[in-house]
C-alpha cells in the first residue's frame, strides 16, 4: 500500500501577528514545529504500512525551513519526502492549499492519503476533504479507528464495491455519534487524536537518514492547470485578525465547613439558574 502523509509546520507559539497588507500571517522569527494532529497521521500511516506492507510518502508545504518537518518523519520511519516550497506559493489560504497539494499529489501513486483533522493554526479541517475534492476521490473526515483494510474483494463490507476496489474500514467522530465507514481506496482520511499515540522519533533512524534526500517541487513542476489556484493570487480569503479566545471561566476557592460551602453553593446554583 502506498500512503501519502499529509504534514505541516506550524508557529510554536499562539504570539504570531498578521501582515496588514497581504492579510497573511507573519511567521518570520517564529518558533516552528510539526502540526501535533499531523504526527497522528503519520503513526497511523506507517502502523498501516508494518501490517500491510508498502511506503510512507511525507507531502509538505512551506518556505525551505518546513523541511525539518520532513526530517522529523524520516526519523519516525517515513521512505520519501517532498516539499513544495516555491514563492509563488506564499500567503495561500485553505483552498489554494489544498489545491497545491492536490496538483502535487497528481504526480504520485498513491492508495492512501492521511491527513491531521486540521493544524493549530487555523483549526479550519478544510485542507483534507479539498484535497480530495479536487482529487475527485472520497473522503472521511474525523476518523478516530482505523479498523481494517481488505483487498479487492466484490461486495465486501457494509455496501457492494466496484469489482477490483480495495476497502479501508473506520470510525469516524461526528460529534454525538460514531460512523463506522467503509471507503473504496484510492480515497482520503482525516485523523484525530484519539486514533493512536504518536512514536518517539529513532535516534538510530536519524542516524541512517542523516543524508536521506528530501525532493523539492516548484510551480513549474505541477501539473498545467486552466486555473491555476497558488498563493495569495489564487485565495478566496484573507486573515483579517488574530487573537486567542477570551477567558470567561472564573475560579473560585471557598473554605469553610461543609454545611456553610453547601449553603453557599445552593445560592450560587440558584443563582445561575435564575440568570
Amino acid at each position: 500500500m502506498n500512503i501519502v502523509v499529509l504534514m505541516k509546520q506550524v508557529p510554536g507559539t499562539s504570539s504570531v501577528g498578521v501582515d496588514p497588507t497581504r492579510g497573511t500571517l507573519r511567521r518570520e522569527g517564529v518558533p516552528a514545529q510539526t502540526n501535533p494532529y499531523d504526527l497522528h497521521a503519520l503513526e497511523a500511516a506507517l502502523a498501516l504500512k508494518e501490517q500491510v506492507g508498502g511506503t510512507v510518502t511525507v507531502v509538505s508545504m512551506g518556505p525551505p525551513q518546513a523541511e525539518a518537518v520532513i526530517r522529523e518523519a524520516y526519523w519516525m520511519g517515513a521512505d520519501h519526502g517532498i516539499l513544495l516550497t516555491d514563492r509563488v506559493f506564499a500567503g495561500a489560504d485553505t483552498l489554494a492549499t489544498a489545491f497545491t497539494l492536490s496538483q502535487a499529489l497528481k504526480t504520485l501513486e498513491f492508495d492512501l492519503i492521511i491527513a491531521g483533522m486540521q493544524s493549530t493554526d487555523g483549526d479550519t479541517a478544510q485542507v483534507g476533504p479539498g484535497v480530495a475534492e479536487f482529487l475527485d476521490i472520497p473522503h472521511v473526515s474525523y476518523v478516530r479507528e482505523i479498523k481494517g483494510v481488505a483487498g479487492p474483494e466484490v461486495g465486501a463490507g457494509t455496501y457492494p464495491l466496484p469489482e477490483g476496489a480495495a476497502r479501508l474500514t473506520v470510525t469516524a467522530d461526528l460529534g454525538d455519534t460514531l460512523l463506522i465507514q467503509d471507503v473504496c481506496l484510492p480515497a482520503l482520511i482525516t485523523v484525530t487524536k484519539d486514533l493512536n499515540q504518536p512514536r518517539l522519533p529513532s535516534f538510530k533512524l536519524r542516524k541512517a537518514v542523516a543524508d536521506k534526500p528530501v525532493s523539492v517541487m516548484r510551480a513549474e513542476d505541477l501539473p498545467a492547470s486552466p486555473k491555476p489556484y497558488y498563493g495569495l493570487a489564487g485565495s478566496a480569503t484573507r486573515v483579517e485578525k488574530i487573537f486567542p479566545p477570551e477567558r470567561t471561566v472564573v475560579r473560585e476557592i471557598w473554605e469553610g465547613e461543609p454545611d456553610e460551602l453547601a449553603s453557599r453553593l445552593a445560592v450560587l446554583l440558584r443563582e445561575v439558574v435564575g440568570k
